[in-house]
Parts: structure tokens; C-alpha cells; sequence
């Protein structure tokens, strides 16, 4: 394979391009083939630097774009001694390209080849199956805490924004998973003192600092955890799950209100109805009333449009 960066480019214009574009005008159903071809192709450029980016590959990417246009200028300025050796080096591109690429190369046809594929292509889970899963972590989590008595505070963000709140912890952004929430919250780490605030499917940020419910009919027992988690919960729509350190026992705190001691499966069942099932039904409804108004919308234009030509046709007749 010779790649020519050298080539004279008014003759390729002429010859393919312009060529090609004659072709089109001819047939106009090649366009429609190119448009698809267009699209796969530049999909898949996408996907290639989703994968490779933020990896060392990245770089040396960023180093073969560099030495392209490096060959195309020399060619374009007759730079013949330095553009014979670039156009060389470029030569030997492809199987470069293999060698480099290969662990990147290597991961990508294994997805191919598994249950991943919808990975590969950035085809991710929709969001009410992504909360649930992290509201199951969250239980896993709650529940190893509660076994060792480990003291926990998890604020689960909803429609109401706390970014003031996050802004006072340790930023995150990782993702949910019951092992890095059990660690969070070991004794003598530095950030098991506070709360840890989950937002947007992200740990957003751990040791936050919230506020607490000072109101007089709550009991003396209750712990600063506690008074806490009823503070934010009053202040915004976020559900807090809270272990206690002394007795650990798992709360729930909710509008104000503090649901003491819940087991596993009620906690499950509290936080799948109040964070994904009332959530995402709302919008599922209002999503369908929009395509039903849509649709009746467009069955009163057809009618009227019939009416229209009726009268049209009617007119034309009497004249």
C-alpha cells in the first residue's frame, strides 16, 4: 500500500472529486449511500477515539496527525528531500498502526466478539435501569455498614439541585459501587466525616458538610447523622439513608420525616418507589400524552386538509 502525500492535487480534484460529483447528479440514489457511508465512517472514528482517548495511545495519535500534516505541507511547499522521507515513513504507516494500536486494537475485537457489543458502541443503559441498579448498590452498601456497625450518611440528589452542599465536600464524580461507599465511610479515613451526596448517577462528592433540623419535637436521641439527613431532606427533595454508629440500624430520611429502623427490603422498596418508579412513571406518562396530542394534531390537520379539498373540489364544480 503506497500512500502518495505528494500527489498533485488539482489532478485528484479533477479526476475523483469532480468526478464523483458529475456521478451523483447522474444517479441522485448514490447519495443517499453516501450520506450512510459518511455516517458508519465518522461513527466509527468516534467510537476509535472514545476508546483511545485519555490512554497513552492518545498521544502517540496526536503525534501521527502531526507528522500527516507534516507530509502534506512539504509536499505542498516541494520540499522533495523531506517529503521523500516522511512519505517513506508513511509508507510503513499501517503496519505501525497495528503494532501501536494493538492492545486497543486487541480490547475492541474482544467486545466484538462478546456481550459487550452494545458497550462498544456507546450504547449505554437508559436511566431509569442505571438508578435502579445504583439504588440496589447503595442497599448492598447501607446494609454491609449497618453489619458493622459503621456509621454512614448518603444523600441521593433528585429533581432540587444541592450543588452549594457538594461544594463543600471532596469532589468525586465516580461511579456508584458498594465497595467505595463501604470504604468511604471506614473509621479514621479521611473521608468517613460526613456526608456522602450522589448525583447524576455519580458520587459527586464525599465529607459534605449539611445542615441540621433544629426543630424542638425531634428526639434528644438522635444523633448529629440523624439531625442532618432530616436537615437536608427539608431543605431539598433528596432521600438520605442513614447507619447509625451506636446501634446500626439503617433510617431513611424524607420530606422532614425520619422512617427509623427500615430492614433491607424495605429500604429496597422506599427508595425504588421514591427514586425511580415515581420519577421516570411521571415521565413515561407525560412522554406518551405528548405523542398522543402529536397525534391528534395531526389527525385534526388531515381532516381539514379533506374538508379543504372538498370545498375546493365543490367550488371548481358550480363554476
Amino acid at each position: 500500500m503506497v500512500i502518495d502525500f505528494g500527489m498533485n492535487w488539482e489532478n485528484f480534484y479533477t479526476e475523483n472529486i469532480v468526478a464523483y460529483i458529475k456521478s451523483l447528479q447522474e444517479n441522485p440514489f448514490e447519495l443517499v449511500t453516501l450520506i450512510l457511508d459518511l455516517t458508519i465512517v465518522i461513527f466509527l472514528l468516534y467510537c476509535f477515539f472514545k476508546i483511545v482517548r485519555g490512554s497513552r495511545a492518545w498521544q502517540l495519535i496526536k503525534g501521527i496527525a502531526l507528522l500527516i500534516v507534516a507530509t502534506w505541507v512539504s509536499g505542498l511547499l516541494n520540499l522533495k528531500i523531506l517529503n521523500w522521507i516522511l512519505t517513506g515513513i508513511m509508507n510503513l504507516g499501517v503496519i505501525a498502526i497495528i503494532v501501536i494500536f494493538q492492545p486497543e486494537l486487541r480490547r475492541a475485537l474482544e467486545q466484538l466478539g462478546t456481550n459487550k457489543l452494545t458497550k462498544f458502541f456507546g450504547i449505554d443503559k437508559d436511566l431509569a435501569t442505571r438508578t435502579k441498579e445504583d439504588v440496589y448498590k447503595v442497599v448492598i452498601a447501607a446494609t454491609e455498614l449497618a453489619k458493622t456497625k459503621t456509621g454512614a450518611l448518603i444523600v441521593i440528589e433528585r429533581d432540587i439541585k444541592i450543588q452549594d452542599i457538594i461544594a463543600t465536600g471532596i469532589p468525586m464524580n465516580a461511579d456508584v459501587s458498594p465497595q467505595l461507599l463501604v470504604n468511604i465511610f471506614q473509621p479514621k479515613t479521611p473521608l468517613h466525616d460526613g456526608a456522602v451526596v450522589i448525583s447524576g448517577n455519580k458520587i459527586a462528592a464525599a465529607a459534605c458538610v449539611l445542615p441540621l433540623a433544629d426543630d424542638k419535637d425531634i428526639a434528644k436521641e438522635l444523633g448529629t447523622r440523624h439531625r442532618a439527613a432530616i436537615g437536608i431532606s427539608k431543605e431539598s427533595d433528596s432521600i438520605v439513608v442513614v447507619v447509625s454508629e451506636e446501634t446500626g440500624k439503617i433510617s431513611v430520611a424524607k420530606d422532614g420525616t425520619l422512617i427509623a429502623d427500615v430492614r433491607e427490603d424495605v429500604l429496597k422498596k422506599i427508595l425504588i418507589s421514591n427514586i425511580v418508579t415515581k420519577r421516570f412513571a411521571v415521565e413515561k406518562k407525560e412522554r406518551k400524552n405528548r405523542i398522543k396530542q402529536i397525534k391528534e394534531r395531526i389527525k385534526k390537520d388531515k381532516k381539514e386538509e379533506k374538508r379543504e379539498n372538498k370545498e375546493n373540489k365543490k367550488e371548481d364544480k358550480e363554476e
